[in-house]
Parts: C-alpha cells; sequence; structure tokens
C-alpha cells in the first residue's frame, strides 16, 4: 500500500494543476514477451490471461460476450476469476463478483511475490509486479459488507415464487397479491407489506363475514376484488406465509427493504482510472443456496431493465462473475429458465459481460452454453460415466486445434493450467490452446477481518446503505385505515356518553355493584331507549324495504344498545 501511496504522490506532483481528477490511462504489462519481442504482452484494449505457444488475450471490445470458466475443485478456477478481474479493473471496467470461499477477497490487497509466482511470470516473459484493485465489499447480511436490499415490488412475483419454492397454485396467488397492491396503491417494500397484502387476498373467514365484512372497508374492497382474478383459498395463503417464514429464519427477510441498491455504485472507477472490483460476501449466503441464486439472477435482471442500449461498446460497462453457476440452473422451471437465457441473450447489448463459473460444463444449459463466447476450462477427472461425458462435452464445446487431443488434454491439465479460448476481432473463436495462466497481481488467499473493516471505513459508499430506513408502504398504509374505521367509536369515549355512564353506571368496572339510584336509572334508560331508538330503526327500516330494511334496523338497535347499555 505505501509503494501505491509514493507512485500516486509522485504522479500528482507532476501533473498540472487542476488536472489531479482526470482518470489516468491504464497501467500496462510490462514484459519480456519470448515470442514476440516487439509487441507487449498487454496491448491497449486486451487482458492478457495466459501463455500458451502465444499470449492468450481477451479483446474488451468482446468481452460483453459472455465468458464460461470451468474445472474441478482445486484446480485454479478462483485464481482464473482472480486475475480476470484485475485485468477488467486494470482497464476501467467495473467488476461484480460472488466471493464463495473468501479467498477472493485478497483482490484487495497487494501480492506477495513469492518465488513461485515470480518464476511463473518469469516463464512468460513477464515482469511480476505486486498490485491490489479497488475494492467494496457487499453482504446481503451486512456482516462482512454493506448491505444489498432490493424491495420486494422489484423482485417481482416470478422469481419470489422461485425464492419460496412455490408451486403453480401458490404463484398464481402471489401475482394477485402483486396485482392488488398495484391496483390499491400499496407499496411493497419488505416482508411486514407482503405479509399485510397476503393476508388482505385472504377470503372472508365466515359466510357471515362475507355479508357483513370486517369492519374495515378498504379490506373488504380488496378480498371481494379478489374474485374478479381467480380463486384463492386460505390454505395456500397459509402455505406462502409458512414458506415466508422459512426464509425469514433462514436471514431472507434482511434482504427486503430500503434504501434498495443503486446499482450506479456497482458501475464506480477511482481516480486511477480503474474499475471498483465489487465483491460479494457469500460464505453465510451459501446457507441457502436458493436465495444465493435468485439475488443474483435478479442483479442481472435489473441490469437488464435498467442500463440502455450501447450496442457493442470498445469495453464493457460491467463483467459480472457467476460463481456457483449450477445453482441458478438447478430444479428451476422452464419459464424461469426462459427468462435467464433471455436476459443472457439480450443483456450484452446493455454493456453487460457474463461469466459463469462452474465445475461441470454439463451444468449448464445449451441454450445458455451457446451464448458464452470465451472460455476457460481448468482439468475434469473422468471417474463416472457423468465425468467421462463432461469431458467429451466440454471438449466439443472448443473450436478444434489439430495439434491437440483436447478431451485427453483436459484430464492431463495441472494447477494453473487451463486450455482457453477467447474470441478474435470477427468474433470467431479461436483454436483451442494448452495456456498457463499468469499469476494474480494481488494477495492470493482471504483477508484479515482488520483490513476488511479499514476497507470499508474509506469506501465510497460508505454509511449510504449501512443504515435501514423503514418507509410508509403497505403494511403501514392498510394499519392507517384501519385506524381511522375504529377512531369515530373511540373519540365517542369522555364525552356525553362518559357523562351519561357515570350517571346511570353503564361505564362502571367489570364486577363494580351498581348503588340503587344507578339500577332505577338504568331501567328506565332501556325503556325509553328501547322506545326511541326501536321506532327510528323501525321508520328507516320501512323506508328501505324488505329485508335490507329489517337488517338495517336490527343494526341499528343492535349497535345502540350494544353501545349505550352493556353491562
Amino acid at each position: 500500500m505505501a509503494k501505491r501511496a509514493s507512485k500516486s504522490a509522485k504522479s500528482k506532483n507532476s501533473e498540472a494543476p487542476g488536472s489531479a481528477s482526470e482518470p489516468k490511462a491504464p497501467r500496462r504489462v510490462a514484459a519480456k514477451n519470448p515470442v514476440t519481442p516487439s509487441e507487449p504482452l498487454e496491448p491497449e484494449g486486451t487482458i492478457f490471461v495466459g501463455q500458451s505457444v502465444k499470449p492468450e488475450r481477451i479483446l474488451l471490445r468482446m468481452a460483453n460476450r459472455h465468458g464460461l470458466a470451468t474445472g474441478a475443485t482445486g484446480t485454479g478456477k478462483t485464481v482464473t476469476l482472480q486475475v480476470l478481474a484485475e485485468g477488467f479493473s486494470r482497464n476501467g471496467v467495473p467488476v461484480f463478483a460472488a466471493d464463495i470461499k473468501g479467498d477472493l477477497s485478497g483482490i484487495a490487497m497487494v501480492g506477495e511475490p513469492k518465488p513461485f509466482l515470480v518464476e511463473r511470470a518469469e516463464s512468460m516473459g513477464l515482469d511480476y509486479q505486486p498490485d491490489d484493485c479497488p475494492t467494496i465489499f457487499w453482504d446481503l447480511f451486512g456482516e462482512q459488507g454493506h448491505p444489498i436490499r432490493a424491495t420486494v415490488s422489484e423482485m417481482g412475483p416470478l422469481l419470489l415464487a422461485r425464492l419460496l419454492n412455490l408451486n403453480d397454485v401458490q404463484e398464481g396467488a402471489l401475482n394477485i397479491a402483486f396485482k392488488i397492491a398495484d391496483d390499491q396503491g400499496l407499496p411493497l417494500l419488505d416482508f411486514k407489506d407482503l405479509r399485510a397484502i397476503l393476508d388482505a387476498i385472504s377470503p372472508f373467514a365466515t359466510k357471515k363475514e362475507a355479508e357483513e365484512g370486517t369492519g374495515n372497508p378498504q379490506l373488504d374492497e380488496i378480498k371481494r376484488a379478489v374474485a374478479s382474478y381467480g380463486n384463492v383459498t386460505r390454505q395456500t395463503i397459509g402455505t406462502i406465509q409458512r414458506a415466508l417464514l422459512v426464509l425469514q429464519n433462514q436471514g431472507g427477510e434482511k434482504f427486503f427493504g430500503e434504501p434498495a441498491l443503486e446499482l450506479r455504485d456497482f458501475m464506480k472507477t477511482d481516480r486511477d482510472g480503474r474499475g471498483y472490483v465489487n465483491i460479494l460476501a457469500a460464505e453465510k449466503l451459501m446457507g441457502n443456496p436458493r436465495l444465493y441464486a435468485t439475488f443474483l439472477l435478479w442483479l442481472l435482471s435489473e441490469l437488464f431493465e435498467e442500463l440502455p442500449e450501447v450496442g457493442d461498446p470498445d469495453k464493457p460497462k460491467l463483467v459480472f462473475f457467476f460463481d456457483e453457476a449450477h445453482l441458478l440452473f438447478d430444479e428451476a422451471p422452464k419459464a424461469l429458465l426462459d427468462k435467464i437465457e433471455q436476459v443472457v441473450r439480450l443483456v450484452r447489448s446493455k454493456g453487460v459481460g457474463v461469466y459463469f463459473v462452474t465445475q461441470n460444463p454439463l451444468d449448464v444449459p445449451d441454450k445458455v452454453l451457446a451464448q458464452l463466447g470465451n472460455r476457460v476450462q481448468h482439468a475434469l477427472r473422468a471417474f463416472t460415466p457423468r465425468d467421462q461425458k463432461a469431458v467429451q462435452t466440454a471438449a466439443t464445446t472448443f473450436r478444434p486445434n489439430p495439434k491437440l487431443d483436447t478431451a485427453r488434454v483436459i484430464m492431463e491439465l495441472g494447477k494453473g493450467e487451463a486450455l482457453v479460448s477467447f474470441l478474435e476481432e470477427k468474433g470467431t473463436p479461436s483454436m483451442v490452446e494448452r495456456c498457463m495462466i499468469r499469476p494474480p497481481a494481488g494477495r492470493m488467499g482471504p483477508i484479515t477481518p482488520e483490513e476488511r473493516a479499514a476497507i470499508m471505513a474509506r469506501s465510497p459508499v460508505k454509511g449510504k446503505y449501512d443504515t435501514e430506513i423503514d418507509s410508509e408502504s403497505a403494511h403501514e398504509m392498510l394499519s392507517k385505515r384501519v385506524e381511522r374505521e375504529a377512531a369515530p367509536a373511540e373519540q365517542t369515549s369522555g364525552g356525553i356518553g362518559d357523562w351519561i355512564g357515570s350517571i346511570f353506571g353503564t361505564n362502571r368496572k367489570r364486577g363494580e355493584t351498581l348503588t340503587t339510584s344507578q339500577q332505577v336509572a338504568r331501567s328506565v334508560a332501556r325503556t325509553v331507549t328501547t322506545t326511541v331508538v326501536g321506532g327510528v330503526a323501525a321508520a328507516i327500516g320501512k323506508q328501505i324495504g324488505g329485508r335490507t330494511g329489517a337488517s338495517v334496523g336490527r343494526s341499528i338497535v343492535r349497535g345502540t344498545l350494544g353501545g349505550i347499555l352493556r353491562r
């Protein structure tokens, strides 16, 4: 870190006044390329990934055509991910990546020139230069990074149904809840709001309640409106509520609320023009794989919805690494798979590159696999028939190289080696080559809690998301409407009713004995009130007529007598 500070100070002293805030050109890799000595290993507009019989590079203008990194556990996928993230950051491209084991956090610290790293770099003709990347840590639970939140409305019924593992009937009820909330102008922000709207669309408890209402006109209107969208049973609502409780017990409710994430905070660059690497702490999140996969798909969908069309830019606006990608596709319904395919296919034109990281190429459906132009394949082991099929699948997805038996080489690759094929200038994949991945410039392995805290203390989004906000939304609005309905009845207390009650003893405490005068007064009050109110009710009933008039008359008598002559 001291090395970077001295470099920055020297650079500032050499700049003209007023130019300190201008982004600097991306730092180039110093190299002694044994293959083509006149050409740097990382020319402008490229990322040097490793060395085969030639330098293997990703073209930035082709980086939004997506990619795939696969390989068995322990073969170096995380290091490859770090190398790619460092390359994008160095070229001013922000990165988002999930840190499953905590190892990727080392990218935030300057690496150590260990002998094996220096030796590997020199074998490629590369001068090893330890460096760090500007980093922002995020965490859905707010423990190892800034909290990430989304509103329930932003998540939408499709992804929420996937998150709660609902069947088609339950998903239909959830769609009705969202529709009713839209119609009634009820914002759905957090779990309280979702529970409130689910309670509201639950049918009347009894036939009598359906006829007379709940006492809250707003709820009655909602319950009657549900019938126009389809039948919703109390059992279905109960099942959804129980699924919400399970998610809540797993900590999933922390994801829903405000302040909601602003995507522009993922797309920052520092004063040197380097892209920030946004790292999602996913160690605890992996305890709920469905939440992990749903969150990343939501984030990808939000990027697709919010970002403008840019076609094929000179470099991506953001590169998105989806580690443990098989979790996204496991047991996903067809509607969700179609959505994933659509987003992956179209988000390219928004300037976003998506790189799936997983153990087995069979984890990714063929329709999605066909969209992934840049490939890095680490070693696979063929111990089972499925493993052998995976090896053959991986081999056939590469452009053949007559000098390589791809299927055999995949099983022979050592740690740090990979088969690579990147898109060339015209968008065609290069022939597959056996490549040694370059060493990362940042630290290999996790950082300490103290180092993480220090990085978060100087984060560009410090304080923006750390405190949760409870805005007025569906839960509060429905509660206030209930209070408003109850308010007129409450306001009658303390007025003439209390004065009459003090005389007649009708507001006495339970168990308190009436005096003789109060007993006489109550008897008189009952006679007078029954005669007067009964007469008024009968008159109203006659004017309305029929069963409705009789019902109204009885309601008036019950309400009046119940309010004045309660025991």
